[in-house]
């Protein structure tokens, strides 16, 4: 009887837990749907029309685009390495005693957000794009360290083994046996985490760590729409395109 009551008390303790986490939000939900809100809205998102397209700054728009672009492939290729070397401790690949110690430094690294990180780079390197890099950088080892560590985890040990037994060393044994198993699998995670990383970039601007999201904390500031309104499209734009290119990518190593 209760084994049979267990899946129902699961599914009211979750509709529970969703409606005291409604509950919690304050606002004022009926100015929210009422109609000045509405035109508040629409006056508000009426000042983005038209975009700015000055030559000036439409060449400071293309600079800020590249600069986005740099500071999140330099970031997520840091952070390649920094993952790499923390994920084969964590998944036990050099023995069992830093395992612990090295799943502590990952989930310390990710569980902090990128902006911390930023406001710290940016205290020590000054603003600009170097704050921005060294940030994802940070952030971005903790994820991927924790993902690529679950990825040597689920490798077939066989391979290793029957190379070690053949007197193959440690190093070399991983190299022929282990990384070619879960390459694939690592590059598909460094590119979905450089597709975040591009949105990631997009936002430390907002303090001072360079590309386009300094670009819109500054212009959005002055209220200067029009221009917010081109930073935004280069975002979008920006985005789609790494999008593409990383399905593309991920596909082919998965086919």
């Amino acid at each position: 009887m209760m084994l049979a009551l267990r899946p129902l008390l699961g599914v009211a303790a979750a509709l529970a837990f969703l409606a005291a986490c409604v509950a919690s939000l304050s606002g004022d939900w009926a100015s929210f749907f009422s109609h000045d809100a509405a035109a508040k809205m629409f006056e508000y998102v009426g000042g983005f029309f038209p975009p700015a397209m000055d030559a000036p700054f439409l060449r400071k728009l293309a600079w800020g685009t590249l600069e986005t672009l740099a500071i999140s492939w330099l970031g997520t290729l840091l952070a390649v390495s920094g993952a790499l070397l923390l994920a084969l401790p964590a998944a036990g690949r050099w023995g069992s005693a830093p395992k612990g110690s090295a799943r502590l430094v990952l989930n310390a690294l990710r569980a902090v957000p990128e902006l911390v990180w930023a406001a710290l780079a940016v205290i020590l390197s000054g603003l600009g794009p170097f704050a921005g890099t060294l940030a994802l950088a940070v952030h971005t080892t903790g994820v991927l360290g924790r993902l690529f560590a679950e990825a040597l985890e689920n490798a077939s040990p066989e391979p290793y083994a029957s190379l070690r037994r053949h007197g193959v060393g440690a190093v070399a044994a991983f190299w022929y046996a282990t990384f070619p198993q879960v390459l694939p699998q690592l590059a598909s995670y460094t590119l979905y985490r450089w597709e975040i990383n591009v949105r990631a970039a997009a936002i430390l601007g907002v303090v001072g760590a360079g590309g386009l999201g300094q670009m819109l904390h500054f212009h959005l500031s002055l209220f200067q729409m029009r221009e917010t309104a081109s930073v935004l499209i280069a975002m979008i734009v920006l985005v789609a395109l790494v999008d593409v290119f990383s399905n593309r990518v991920r596909v082919r190593l998965t086919t």
